[in-house]
């Protein structure tokens, strides 16, 4: 199994956190959370990080993780691309996995590839706020056309039903938690992690 992490320029990542945080501030944050998300999927799988900025590259190898460049800078192109990178070296499901999330675990990961059946199959984790998709583990790799952005969940859900595959939906408060929001920020700073 491949896990496909897409990064921002590290510099132009987390800006909706600009009221409360630096940009220098913001850039190190983004930097901890893809070492640690990195650092989280390689226990259950490869992991490869597509970004079109060379520093978030260059984290990615030091981490031991694949690094590709963005041809882009949209992000389903991005993920279509990685995950052509992808099944030109292996058949198997792949796991979308944004780099927002603190208070991933690794029990999160495990039973979220659990939950994965036979191929064709999907299971896909919602954000907190439930509009959004914040884990799509999907075999194979081509399943659905990607569909993040806003409304992703219900739009991922549409594109696995048009596909005859019954989404298998995984929800966990700590793969929920993405930290978008000046909220989610001072939420996170509560919590007794």
């Amino acid at each position: 199994m491949f896990t496909i992490i897409p990064a921002k320029p590290f510099n132009q990542a987390k800006t909706r956190l600009a009221s409360i945080l630096s940009t220098q501030q913001r850039m190190v944050l983004s930097r901890r959370l893809l070492r640690r998300t990195i650092e989280l999927a390689q226990h259950v799988s490869e992991v490869v990080v597509i970004s079109r900025d060379s520093d978030v590259r260059r984290v990615a190898k030091e981490a031991g993780a694949w690094a590709l460049v963005e041809g882009g800078d949209e992000l389903n192109t991005a993920l279509r691309q990685a995950s052509q990178w992808v099944a030109g070296r292996h058949s198997g499901p792949i796991l979308i996995l944004p780099a927002d999330l603190p208070l991933l675990t690794l029990a999160d990961l495990t039973e979220l590839i659990e939950l994965s059946q036979p191929s064709p199959s999907m299971v896909i984790a919602p954000c907190h706020r439930t509009n959004g998709t914040n884990a799509l583990l999907i075999n194979p790799p081509d399943l659905i056309d990607f569909q993040f952005g806003p409304d992703s969940f219900a739009r991922h859900l549409r594109a696995a039903q048009q596909k005859g595959v019954e989404a298998v939906i995984y929800r966990s408060p700590t793969m929920a938690f993405d930290l978008d929001l000046p909220e989610d920020f001072k939420a996170l700073q509560n919590l007794p992690i």
